[in-house]
């Protein structure tokens, strides 16, 4: 009988997480097929990803979650991990599926999008994940999710200075915080350092590269948190992106 394995011509994804030294199980690989289905089933009733075509996906989307490897040891264990501003669920639960140990929490702001992320962690029995609704400044008050993750990691479009200051309260100290970007942004980058500076962290290295087989430029800044974020940030909803550090 066929599987969902053998659907899709899985060729090129193999090779791109072999160049990532990433080695999946056939359950494994079935999981990200299994959510590849369910997102583009629910982007045509919501806005997800503008990305559809079942290469590009695995590309700009799974490949590109995944390349965080060239980033941070992942198998380090256990590892406790917040995706800020997760959208479709990326970068969180490609990580989730291929590196099963992590401890994963994801957030949005979208009702929606949340439900849809509940349906994909149940569809497809990931344990230690949870998706929650909430804007990022509300759930890094005291007493609340405040400085509990190894790492945060976020694609969410937003600059540098203002990113830091949705993630960085959400950081232990000694970990880090790793944002995504697809652009060329030293000049971005300098911005930031007064914004990271101040609320406890210091950018640690800029890691840049295509992604496999492609010529999809991408950066990795790396931030480590080195002391407790001032307890005035972040600051109330909006006030970051009006007013960045």
């Amino acid at each position: 009988m066929d599987t969902i394995l053998d659907k899709y011509d899985l060729k090129q994804f193999y090779k791109d997480l072999s160049e990532l030294h990433i080695v999946l199980t056939d359950s494994q690989v079935q999981q990200f097929l299994i959510y590849y289905e369910m997102l583009i089933e629910k982007n045509k009733v919501m806005n997800l990803t503008a990305i559809t075509e079942f290469n590009e996906v695995l590309k700009k989307h799974f490949i590109d979650s995944l390349s965080l490897v060239k980033a941070y040891d992942l198998h380090m264990f256990p590892a406790s991990v917040i995706d800020i501003g997760t959208g479709g669920g990326f970068p969180g639960i490609p990580l989730k599926i291929a590196f099963p140990h992590l401890k994963v929490t994801l957030m949005d702001s979208l009702h929606k999008r949340i439900d849809f992320l509940r349906e994909v962690i149940e569809e497809l029995a990931l344990d230690g994940i949870d998706a929650i609704h909430g804007r990022a400044e509300d759930y890094a008050k005291l007493g609340q999710l405040r400085e509990q993750y190894d790492l945060c990691v976020s694609r969410a479009v937003a600059n540098l200075s203002v990113l830091s200051e949705y993630c960085l309260p959400y950081v232990k100290v000694g970990g880090k915080f790793i944002s995504y970007k697809s652009e060329k942004i030293t000049e971005e980058m300098k911005n930031a350092e007064y914004a990271i500076k101040t609320l406890g962290g210091k950018i640690e290295e800029q890691i840049a590269f295509n992604l496999p087989d492609s010529d999809l430029f991408r950066n990795l800044f790396v931030v480590e948190k080195c002391v407790p974020t001032p307890v005035k940030y972040p600051r109330k909803a909006g006030m970051a992106s009006k007013k960045p550090l």
